[in-house]
């Protein structure tokens, strides 16, 4: 589904719609160039879900988590990394078992190793700085699941 963000507050505006039907347990894969909106995209899910501090990219320190009720949002950029193995030993998997939804900045690198996940691809459009086209892809049951409230909770952005 190819969507199109003209601003910063509706890359947000995606984002919150995409948090709202987020769940425990899901895994979200962020791609795009440096520059694409991959941490702003976080931002907007992150308050979204009622995360109240700052969101930060997680460039140095590999994952961020932050508090958002019940849940907690493990916001993760594998961008440093070099091997399947440097990915594995962040235990991924084991941070969605405990009331988790976890973000992965440059996770398409690792995207077939993971699992069920949606893909969301930011891309900037060459002649508007601010615009954005914003592709979603569910991968496996989870989202498939959910794929036509995404449709509708997203509709105000196709392109």
């Amino acid at each position: 589904m190819h969507l199109r963000a003209s601003s910063l507050a509706d890359t947000h505006a995606i984002a919150a719609a995409i948090a709202g039907l987020s769940r425990s347990g899901d895994l979200i894969v962020l791609a795009g160039e440096m520059g694409a909106g991959k941490t702003a995209f976080a931002k907007g899910f992150g308050a979204a879900l009622g995360v109240t501090e700052p969101i930060t990219s997680p460039t140095f320190t590999l994952v961020h988590s932050y508090q958002a009720g019940k849940l907690t949002l493990h916001h993760a950029d594998i961008y440093r990394l070099s091997t399947h193995n440097e990915v594995a030993d962040l235990a991924l998997a084991e941070l969605l078992e405990y009331d988790g939804i976890v973000l992965i900045e440059w996770g398409d690198v690792v995207a077939g190793s993971l699992g069920d996940h949606l893909l969301v691809q930011l891309d900037a459009v060459d002649d508007d700085e601010e615009a954005r086209v914003v592709t979603l892809s569910g991968v496996g049951p989870g989202w498939a699941a959910r794929w036509q409230r995404v449709e509708v909770a997203t509709g105000s952005f196709a392109c």
